[in-house]
């Protein structure tokens, strides 16, 4: 069981992370730092990085959209093996444009596993329902119950700024509040709790390996949740929705989804895919929409006050941002 910080710590959902691996390929660069291609990671791996195509430029449209009725055929590709290229986009929506070095061309350029996989527990068997998910991302468990829903989201902000070589940007608020940032963890500090009480104590030499990387995360999920995730956010407009964005409630049992495309049509109007971990811990995974099982996207003309997901439903002021990409 994780541990907790008396009873600030009590009701959050943890969520824990293994991260990613980076590649020495340079390839795009952002902010004069080389951001690695993405690829389907190998056994024993974690993450996929950056892939840049000649399409990141600009706003893409699919060849082989739908109706939000049509067959589900027409907006899943069986053979894409990276979010951007499984999920088409629904007829008269293009992808909005992701800038090189993006968090939404990060999440495009995902690895998925293999169509119609299912989703995994942290012990290796089968989620009950399976009837959740369109598709699983290629993101390792870690070991234990640990990777819950928050500590996907978490992964996935701290792995995407690890990538863009971002890394005084690492910084997550313990449920405590105290802010556990990475380059001080980088220089050697470590947690020092004492019931209530969370400081640095130096502890280590500098340290910027990946190793270490990984230790600082295990430490934020061990001790975060969707408590102090969601006061690190500010709320945002459906109107506005973009990737990265969560649906979020924090509590004792709270839970968030993380929006991980948007696409948007001629009007304006804006459709959506979310992904979510859960509780036990869990393969972070794209959800189906139930208001229309052959098609996965979220379509913003078609939610009022709740979204409802397959496991849980959200206000629509649940919609935020969080800090780091408030800029």
């Amino acid at each position: 069981m994780k541990r907790t910080i008396s009873f600030v710590i009590a009701g959050a959902i943890l969520c824990m992370a293994a991260v990613s691996v980076r590649s020495d390929h340079p390839g795009i660069i952002l902010n004069e730092q080389p951001v690695p291609y993405a690829a389907t990671p190998e056994r024993g791996l974690s993450i996929v990085s950056l892939e840049e195509t000649k399409k990141e430029s600009r706003i893409e449209s699919s060849s082989a959209g739908s109706d939000m009725t049509g067959d589900k055929a027409l907006l899943l590709d069986p053979a894409g093996s990276t979010l951007e290229s499984r999920f088409l986009v629904p007829a008269g929506y293009r992808r909005l444009e992701k800038p090189a070095g993006s968090l939404q061309g990060y999440l495009r350029q995902y690895s998925m596993k293999p169509d119609k996989s299912p989703v995994l527990l942290y012990d290796g068997k089968e989620k009950k329902r399976q009837d959740v998910h369109a598709a699983v991302f290629a993101m390792p468990l870690t070991e234990g119950d640990l990777q819950q829903c928050a500590d996907s989201v978490i992964r996935m902000y701290g792995e995407y700024l690890w990538s863009v070589g971002a890394y005084d940007a690492i910084a997550f608020h313990l449920t405590s509040g105290f802010l556990m940032d990475y380059p001080s963890w980088r220089a050697g500090k470590r947690l020092l709790v004492d019931k209530n009480n969370v400081s640095w104590v130096q502890k280590a030499a500098y340290d910027d390996s990946r190793e270490s990387f990984l230790k600082y995360l295990r430490q934020v999920m061990v001790y975060a949740g969707t408590l102090s995730l969601e006061k690190e956010c500010t709320r945002t407009d459906l109107s506005q929705v973009l990737a990265g964005d969560l649906l979020i409630r924090g509590g004792s049992p709270g839970h968030c989804v993380m929006v991980v495309d948007v696409a948007e049509d001629e009007s304006g109007n804006r459709c959506f895919l979310l992904a979510q971990g859960y509780m036990p811990a869990q393969e972070f995974h794209v959800l189906n929409n139930p208001l229309h099982d052959t098609d996965p996207w979220y379509y913003s003309n078609e939610i009022k006050d709740t979204v409802v997901t397959p496991e849980y439903s959200f206000s629509i002021d649940s919609l935020k941002r969080w800090r780091e990409f408030n800029r």
